[in-house]
């Protein structure tokens, strides 16, 4: 019972970053969108979780990446956005 709930939370992960990936390609959101970046965000943090069950290294890390470029993009957009409503 404890690995479905694991592999749900996985496929759940995959679905967001996947999903973010394809709303990107069919133009309804930008990289630079929070959208994009929270949807990036929460996939990958779904897929460490489910890592802790069923670790992969090479996964492991790429998630870790993601976390970092997603966190990147989130801190950009904040940045623009609050220099925006100063001007």
């Amino acid at each position: 019972m404890i690995a479905l709930l694991f592999d749900i939370i996985g496929m759940t992960g995959t679905f967001l970053v996947v999903g973010s990936f394809f709303l990107l390609q069919l133009g309804k959101t930008t990289p630079t969108s929070l959208t994009y970046n929270m949807m990036n965000l929460t996939g990958a943090i779904l897929l460490l979780i489910s890592l802790c069950y069923n670790f992969n290294l090479a996964s492991f890390v790429i998630e870790i990446f993601w976390i970092a470029a997603s966190l990147i993009g989130l801190y950009k957009y904040i940045k623009n956005r609050s220099a925006l409503a100063t001007s």
